[in-house]
């Protein structure tokens, strides 16, 4: 299939109609679309309405149409705290679009592409959420396909939404080969590859049926990059990078930075298996774990407090009682969340 090429038309001036929803302003646009903030006078809410007018043929406009409609209601039967609700989609006077809810903060790609960085316990508290919303959706019958950071949304108080289920699929698609367009997909040969090479599983880079622990190494492959300030694997090329991914071994996070736990390092490693039979098998088991290991470090943070002195305590008494803290620990009681600034809510690839 030849890549589609879309185009657009003039930004909708305020007060226009897309559906029902009227356009207040434009928040973006990029190659998949164009978004607003429009207003929904049925509900009396703001929303964000992602626009899409693909250059094609009839029949295949009409199939795009379909498809599209379909997996985004598929996609609107999720409920979930950190999944993006979607309210509408449809397709009129030539147009497909999408409504959904309006997020103000900005993408986690932004916020790392800033140069910060988070805390492990910050990471294991995202990706314990979106773990949690995978969990969710892959037990409806959805599996997302392109978990990557600029699809997980940070909201105020490092609460993350995940976004875009342009490519989201039920397990009976997922070994479709004539996907619909303007999806993310990376040309290998003639292979064409849907997702994003940095996050992509191995059997996904391979080009193999996939099911829902691609969704798991992607977030690991996310919780990576979070945790060290770079993705797993690099490559000027695609192809080289799909190949690293299918063959070499993940290098280990404790040798790029050893201050990382070595408890959230093996959860993340696991989750990056290889082999899918190796790998979490569900991505409740991940969430699983990643709340264990929260609970666990809260409990290490208490046990501290309570054994650090008062303001009264000095001396060579204070250090016979004291002394033999970890220091380990009290880095941790040391700890704070850095602030993450808001945004425009921009939902493009």
């Amino acid at each position: 299939m030849t890549p589609v090429q879309t185009v657009f038309s003039p930004s909708l001036p305020a007060n226009s109609r897309i559906g029902r929803f009227c356009v207040t302003r434009e928040l973006g646009r990029g190659t998949a679309g164009c978004v607003y903030l429009a207003h929904d006078p049925v509900i009396a809410r703001d929303i964000a309405v992602k626009t899409f007018t693909p250059r094609l043929g009839v029949a295949e406009k009409n199939r795009f149409e379909r498809q599209f409609i379909n997996e985004a209601r598929a996609a609107g039967r999720l409920s979930h705290p950190h999944i993006v609700t979607i309210y509408d989609a449809s397709s009129e006077g030539g147009t497909t679009y999408l409504a959904m809810e309006y997020l103000q903060g900005r993408e986690l790609n932004r916020i790392l592409e800033s140069g910060h960085r988070y805390t492990p316990d910050q990471v294991a508290s995202i990706a314990w959420k979106i773990a949690d919303a995978l969990h969710h959706a892959h037990s409806r019958e959805v599996i997302h396909r392109d978990i990557k950071p600029s699809n997980i949304f940070i909201v105020k108080d490092d609460h993350p939404k995940l976004i875009d289920f342009g490519i989201a699929r039920s397990p009976n698609r997922l070994a479709e080969r004539d996907a619909p367009p303007d999806e993310p997909y990376t040309m290998i040969g003639n292979n064409r590859l849907l997702g994003t090479p940095n996050y992509m599983s191995p059997e996904q880079a391979a080009g193999k049926p996939v099911d829902s622990r691609t969704d798991i190494y992607s977030l690991g492959a996310v919780a990576y990059e979070m945790l060290t300030g770079r993705t797993p694997f690099q490559a000027e090329r695609a192809d080289k990078l799909l190949q690293q991914i299918a063959y070499k071994a993940v290098p280990r996070l404790t040798e790029i930075d050893a201050r990382i736990p070595a408890a959230l390092s093996h959860i993340v490693m696991k989750a990056m298996a290889k082999r899918p039979e190796k790998r979490y098998q569900t991505a409740e088991e991940m969430a699983l774990d990643l709340k264990r290991y929260l609970l666990k470090e809260r409990r290490a943070r208490r046990r501290v407090r309570l054994e650090l002195p008062s303001a009264a305590a000095s001396g060579p008494e204070w250090i016979a009682q004291f002394g033999t803290l970890r220091l380990r620990a009290v880095a941790i009681g040391a700890a704070t969340a850095v602030a993450v600034a808001s945004s425009a809510y921009l939902f493009l690839r």
